[in-house]
């Protein structure tokens, strides 16, 4: 057993991520975000939850704008546009599925 935010650091300027799990149906991804960066707009074919360990950011998913803080999650459907602006050193656990 182990604490999922200790498996992976910040790095200054970066986005740092690491592969905890991926199969023909999915992965389970671990990302820390320094403060200031952020994914510009994109969409996947994968349906996705976001969980929030640390820190806090703002994710829109289509034209809905949400603000999330350590402990909070989000749904994100597949096909649909999604960016993610950092607010502060935030860390996040990514699982898509198929």
């Amino acid at each position: 057993m182990q604490n999922l935010a200790s498996l992976i650091n910040y790095q200054e300027g970066s986005v740092v991520s690491r592969e905890l799990l991926k199969t023909e149906n999915g992965s389970v991804t671990l990302f820390a975000f320094g403060k200031g960066e952020g994914l510009s707009k994109h969409q996947t074919p994968f349906e996705a939850l976001v969980y929030l360990l640390e820190g806090e950011a703002d994710i829109t998913v289509g034209e809905k704008s949400n603000h999330l803080v350590a402990g909070d999650y989000l749904e994100m459907p597949a096909n649909i546009s999604h960016e993610v602006k950092v607010l502060t050193n935030f860390k996040m656990l990514l699982v898509m599925m198929k």
